[in-house]
């Protein structure tokens, strides 16, 4: 594989988070296709990560720095990634089965389209947005609703990797830049093929599942930059409702 351009580049940003990490990487290692490499991101972890990481080797491979969050570590990856197509796992998030990789890519999807998005399964104490305790499934879409919210998961999602000579990661959002990203995507008129099937399994206890107020404001933000001024009363409406609809759905 060092001899040759994989198919695939997985990147993973952590930090402190040895055992999910491990849980991540043997997932991989279970996935019967194997044409890919590995780009663990490390944000400065403590001593035990990296005597784990220093063990690991082809197709493996890290890079330890000091970086501002997940999204510039994303952007590291990025550069360092050799594959036709990029995909971002968190230290913690698994594959779904040991065939997840060998069925996205047995399709023939090369020359297709620059997106392939899948479902994922969210984990986790924390209720995932408009998601009841009994529906933590997210479907992906690929519609003028990306204005509304993110139809894409980046845990569910395979982006060939000559999308990112014109985009990348914007580290002034701190929780949502992927849904910029996505975003800008949906603005310059990308294909997205959508699968049925699920990809990963995720924790939902992330930031960017709390829904504070915070982050709706962030979201205001990318949507206006993307668009105009005019929009700013409708892109509050919006962020209203999902706010006031996330405190119901978390006290259900």
């Amino acid at each position: 594989m060092e001899d040759s351009k994989p198919k695939l580049s997985i990147i993973i940003p952590v930090l402190n988070k040895l055992a999910g990490l491990k849980a991540t990487i043997d997932s991989i290692n279970r996935q019967t296709f194997r044409d890919f490499e590995v780009w663990i991101i490390d944000g400065k972890s403590s001593e035990e990560t990296q005597d784990y990481l220093r063990t690991l080797s082809a197709p493996f491979f890290y890079k330890t720095q000091i970086d501002s969050g997940i999204y510039e570590a994303m952007n590291t990856g990025i550069l360092e990634a050799k594959g036709d197509w990029l995909y971002f796992l968190g230290a913690e998030d698994v594959f779904c089965t040991p065939d997840t990789l060998r069925n996205v890519f047995k399709r023939q999807l090369a020359g297709r389209a620059n997106l392939i998005s899948g479902r994922i399964v969210y984990e986790g104490s924390t209720i995932p947005f408009v998601y009841s305790k009994k529906k933590r499934v997210k479907y992906p879409s690929w519609s003028f609703a990306m204005w509304i919210r993110n139809g894409l998961h980046h845990q569910g999602t395979f982006y060939r990797s000559s999308l990112f000579l014109a985009v990348e990661y914007k580290l002034e959002y701190k929780t949502l830049a992927d849904y910029e990203l996505n975003l800008q995507l949906y603005q310059k008129k990308e294909t997205c093929i959508l699968l049925e099937e699920v990809i990963a399994k995720c924790n939902s206890d992330g930031i960017s599942k709390v829904g504070s107020w915070e982050l709706y404001l962030e979201e205001i933000a990318l949507k206006l930059a993307l668009s105009s001024p005019i929009f700013l009363p409708i892109f509050y409406i919006l962020v209203f409702i999902k706010y006031m609809s996330k405190k119901i759905v978390t006290h259900e």
